[in-house]
């Protein structure tokens, strides 16, 4: 009996869709193509299905090529499949984490991936703050969701920045600035990831005016000789947003690669044409591969026992931790233990008792919630007590009442200024 693998798209005659049907043929699978709009959800009194057209949808695998004008019904199927025991490529979480621009930066930044200087804007008003934080005008504006360059856009100057930003939040959209790499204008570069390993990467560049280098939009491709830094940067972001399957975008900045962007649908035309690299070959084979393991919400795994959970510490905000050995910390028991230690970007799991702790780690507990904090509790007393005793100091913004309301969040020698123009 043939591996039956279901291809979540709406677009069958889509090159990308077509040559992983054609790799996943070759390799003896059955190959369904599934719309998601057609796929519907039954759940309740033990039933668990998905149905197509009212009939059950029974598969070994599912690899999701969710475009993002249907993310949200489309996460929904996946997530469904995860629930039923189906081995999908591209968590639905994953696909979420990709898809939301802001999100992404904040995981991947908080993990040690370095990525341009972003800030968040929510008003147009903001929008000069937001400029002096990332390095002044030119800039880039952006909507927190989109795919292919839409929704990107270079601006030269403040009046630019803010016009654009103001046709973005118009249309309900969140936005960034993000800073502009001049060295790196009209190129970046994609590197596919496969199952934690890199199976092909290429260099876009732009044509005419444009800045941005989708080969959707026009750009040309090349192959592309990938150094060992940006494959390391390309496997880790696919891996802590949970994407087997990725597309990775960096670009090559004077201090190195900076990540701009992970795909969780990415095209396979222009890297496949750009370095000869039968990359759907690579993706089916990897689902063949994996595809009896099914993955885990590890956090609500651990959360399924009564009262039982996660807490986590920064021992830089306790500056009494530092130094001591985890034995010396509290009781380790079957109510209370250390799960792991982040450090430097990574975890240690089950860590040794004498292990010395640094002013940068996290400590990662695992057990009883309530026994958990009466363990720690005294260990972090003495610093609470003396953040209650000390005198309180006024916030930035309070410190003048004739400063500039946004003042405080700007760190510049020039002086505030009012926007001399309104839309």
């Amino acid at each position: 009996m043939s591996l039956r693998v279901a291809i979540l798209s709406r677009g069958p005659r889509l090159y990308s869709t077509r040559r992983l049907v054609e790799e996943a043929q070759a390799l003896g699978c059955a190959v369904d193509v599934l719309d998601p709009m057609k796929l519907s959800i039954t759940i309740g009194n033990g039933i668990k299905q998905i149905l197509h057209e009212g009939w059950p949808v029974n598969v070994d695998a599912v690899l999701p090529r969710i475009g993002y004008s249907i993310t949200q019904h489309g996460v929904a199927i996946a997530r469904q499949f995860e629930r039923m025991g189906t081995y999908v490529a591209n968590t639905s979480e994953g696909i979420l984490n990709s898809r939301d621009k802001l999100h992404a930066t904040q995981i991947l930044s908080a993990n040690h991936i370095p990525v341009p200087k972003t800030a968040y804007v929510r008003d147009w008003r903001d929008v000069q703050r937001a400029i002096s934080q990332v390095g002044g005008v030119p800039c880039v504006i952006k909507a927190t969701e989109g795919t292919q360059g839409s929704g990107v856009f270079l601006a030269y100057n403040e009046r630019e920045a803010t016009e654009l930003a103001w046709e973005l939040l118009e249309k309900g959209n969140q936005v960034l600035v993000q800073e502009y790499i001049a060295e790196s204008h009209g190129r970046d570069v994609r590197v596919l990831v496969v199952g934690g390993k890199v199976v092909a990467s290429m260099r876009r560049r732009a044509h005419g005016r444009e800045f941005r280098s989708n080969f959707h939009l026009g750009g040309s491709v090349e192959n592309f000789e990938l150094p060992e830094d940006f494959a390391r940067i390309a496997c880790k972001a696919a891996r802590l947003l949970g994407l087997d399957i990725a597309g990775v975008d960096l670009l090559e900045s004077n201090h190195g690669p900076l990540l701009l962007e992970v795909n969780s649908s990415p095209g396979l035309e222009g890297i496949e044409r750009a370095t000869g690299v039968n990359v759907a070959g690579h993706i089916i084979a990897y689902i063949l591969e994996t595809h009896a393991f099914s993955t885990v919400d590890l956090d609500q795994l651990l959360a399924t026992k009564p009262g039982h959970g996660t807490l986590s510490l920064k021992v830089r905000r306790y500056p009494v931790l530092v130094g001591k050995r985890l034995v010396d910390l509290m009781q380790m028991d079957g109510e209370g233990m250390v799960a792991a230690i982040a450090r430097a970007g990574a975890h240690i799991w089950q860590p040794d008792g004498d292990l010395v702790l640094r002013e940068a780690d996290e400590v990662i507990f695992y057990g009883d919630l309530h026994v958990l904090r009466e363990r720690i509790r005294p260990l972090i007393q003495q610093t609470i007590e003396e953040k209650i005793s000390a005198p309180s100091k006024p916030q930035p913004w309070e410190a003048e009442a004739d400063t500039h309301p946004a003042a405080w969040a700007v760190q510049s020698h020039q002086p505030q200024r009012r926007w001399p123009f309104r839309r």
